[in-house]
């Protein structure tokens, strides 16, 4: 696999699409990390990590609207491995005016967009959720 987020993000889009209650996800460090943001920001309700004797499986608990509407309405990959993104503090892009989250790898740990803002570090960015 060349693009391990990448694989994270559509598995989750796939599995909110279908409206599953849960989706496993081969675990990594980032991953879990990611994930954590996901569960703090509230696109997710809970996540844990499966151990299988190998790397392990991250299981998602996703979060539904009262009218079965996902809470994720949008997941994008912005750096690649083909073509990775990096950006200043100063230059860090607002997700949705606002309303979503950019997640970005940094020299201080994956942060959100508004908290590598608030530090004044800037990292690669990772990939966008609304």
């Amino acid at each position: 696999m060349t693009d391990p987020i990448a694989d994270f993000l559509t598995r989750i889009r796939n599995a909110t699409t279908a409206q599953h209650r849960w989706v496993e996800i081969p675990a990594s460090k980032l991953k879990a990390r990611i994930a954590l943001i996901l569960k703090t920001k509230g696109y997710i309700k809970d996540f844990i990590l499966v151990e299988d004797g190998k790397q392990g499986m991250l299981r998602l608990y996703l979060k539904y609207l009262s009218d079965g509407r996902p809470v994720l309405y949008g997941l994008e990959r912005v750096s690649k491995p083909g073509r990775r993104i990096y950006v200043k503090a100063l230059e860090i892009p607002r997700v949705r005016n606002g309303l979503g989250i950019g997640i970005l790898s940094t020299s201080q740990g994956v942060l959100t967009d508004k908290e590598a803002r608030e530090k004044g570090i800037g990292g690669e960015y990772l990939c966008k959720i609304w």
